[in-house]
């Protein structure tokens, strides 16, 4: 039980400091730009670069609303959550491409670049909408409406910062429809941005961008990111003291547990060697008995404290769970050292003493 108990806080620390990590990347983009018209798109790029800016998403955004589900009209009052009614009763931001972004990943049906009639829709949105694979959904947009068929369902990153969309269509190029730009990036270091526009005084990008292309809505959020982080930094740093008092406890706890039958494991040895036992026989005898022990404990702490944590991560906590199968290996390991050490602190002096005095000490106590 110590076992496990200690285990179950070494699992959960580690994927929750990793988790908590994980939601705010180092490199995630800090400027958010929309309203980019298409021709706009080439010169807004190349002011980037030269700006010195580099790996920015960029995608082509569609405002539409959802009119129809299946050939029946949508009105918000058919949907039973209070979620679902406020997401039909405004537009949606689509977007299109032959690709699947990197930080998407495909839980249901098949992603087919330039299928034609295809959309793949989140899977939040998807339960929150009750849509499943097959369903037919209109959207109108700008007046003019478009209808596809569902045939894949996406699992979005929502933590990586990065652009992302409730509905893309797997096509390169809707010529149809009227779209403008989104375009994510991370502003570069003054001192890469100054160098990379030839003057350390110049304006700053974003002054530039705004000046060139006085239509665009920048937000920034690198103020958000900053607090963020220092916010998470702080709260790992206090788990991290408490997972090391609490592991100092746990050991004292497994320690104790251990060293219970001290009493016991006293007078056998004597009686052994009042029976003529040689002390060589008795440690290697001991030894073998706190190793197996040991050993098993660790091993079945690690798989009942990995199967415990694989529920706590996915059901309660809600972050990502990967198995790790060298850890009941590593359980077995630890155990039988950490038995062997408890039982070497506890009964390292009794054959060292005659036997008459070990019974007589083993009687008093």
């Amino acid at each position: 039980l110590g076992l496990t108990a200690l285990g179950l806080l070494v699992l959960l620390r580690t994927d929750l400091i990793s988790s908590w990590r994980a939601a705010t990347p180092v490199n995630a983009p800090d400027r958010f730009v929309i309203n980019i018209l298409p021709e706009q798109a080439e010169a807004f790029r190349s002011t980037l670069h030269a700006g010195g800016v580099q790996g920015e998403d960029w995608a082509p955004m569609i405002r539409g609303r959802l009119i129809a589900l299946n050939g029946k009209d949508v009105r918000p009052e058919d949907f039973p959550g209070e979620q679902a009614r406020r997401l039909v009763e405004r537009e949606f931001n689509l977007s299109h491409s032959p690709d699947l972004p990197s930080h998407n990943q495909v839980s249901a049906g098949q992603w087919v670049a330039e299928e034609a009639d295809a959309i793949s829709v989140e899977t939040g949105l998807a339960k929150t909408l009750g849509l499943k694979l097959g369903d037919r959904l209109r959207f109108d947009v700008g007046g003019q409406v478009i209808e596809a068929r569902i045939t894949s369902l996406r699992k979005l990153d929502w933590s990586s910062m990065r652009v992302n969309f409730f509905v893309m269509f797997p096509r390169r190029d809707l010529p149809e429809l009227p779209a403008t730009w989104i375009a994510a990036y991370r502003t570069p270091a003054p001192a890469a941005s100054a160098g990379s526009a030839g003057s350390a005084s110049g304006p700053s990008l974003d002054v530039r961008l705004l000046r060139a292309f006085p239509n665009l809505t920048s937000v920034d959020v690198s103020a958000q990111i900053s607090q963020v982080q220092g916010i998470v930094e702080q709260v790992i740093l206090a788990v991290e003291v408490l997972f090391l008092f609490t592991l100092l406890a746990g050991l004292v706890v497994v320690l104790a547990t251990l060293s219970a039958t001290r009493q016991a494991r006293t007078r056998e040895m004597a009686l052994m060697r009042a029976l003529g036992a040689r002390s060589s026989l008795l440690r290697q005898i001991q030894r073998t008995e706190l190793l197996s022990l040991g050993a098993l404990a660790g091993g079945l702490a690690m798989l009942t404290a990995t199967a415990l944590s694989a529920v706590l991560a996915r059901q309660v906590l809600g972050f990502d769970w990967l198995p790790r199968p060298w850890l009941p290996l590593a359980g077995s390991v630890g155990g039988a050292l950490l038995a062997l050490g408890a039982g070497w602190l506890s009964l390292r002096e009794v054959l060292r003493q005659p036997v008459a005095e070990t019974l007589r000490h083993a009687n008093r106590e």
